[in-house]
């Protein structure tokens, strides 16, 4: 894991996989948008007995950051039994809200706050074109799409 300013660092997809796998008190925060979820589709934890929790950083058609997620998040990290301390991995669909995401709640005191520095599609390809180069789809990771 690179180590980041403001964080506790970036993994790829695959290998935030394996550690949502391996620790019981990891979670995967995804902070893409309702649309995003619904349309492009949902990292699909079931096989290692979790869920991604769904909260978005920033909503659309707005452009700025949701100023409840920070406190959003927690609760339902604190309702899950999860400390200060518990890993959280957080993905969008190439890094960037992600890592913005892990930096507001390290701010709020969490201490592992991780970016899945390759997001759900990762970065556009030759063609234009997401999910084919990098990322948790084309890592071959499970999801879903409705």
């Amino acid at each position: 894991m690179s180590k980041a300013i403001g964080y506790a660092g970036d993994v790829s997809a695959r290998d935030a996989y394996s550690a949502l796998s391996t620790r019981e008190d990891s979670v995967l925060i995804d902070v893409r948008t309702q649309a995003e979820w619904t349309f492009v589709g949902l990292p699909d934890l079931r096989q290692i007995g979790k869920e991604p929790v769904l909260a978005e950083w920033q909503s659309f058609p707005s452009s700025g950051p949701n100023p409840d997620f920070v406190k959003a998040v927690s609760s339902h990290l604190a309702k899950k039994g999860l400390d200060q301390t518990a890993p959280i991995y957080f993905l969008c669909r190439s890094g960037a809200r992600s890592q913005s995401a892990a930096i507001a709640l390290t701010q709020a005191g969490h201490t592992q706050c991780i970016n899945i520095s390759d997001g759900f599609e990762g970065p556009l390809d030759g063609d234009g074109h997401r999910g084919t180069q990098s990322g948790w789809k084309a890592a071959g990771l499970p999801w879903s799409q409705s």
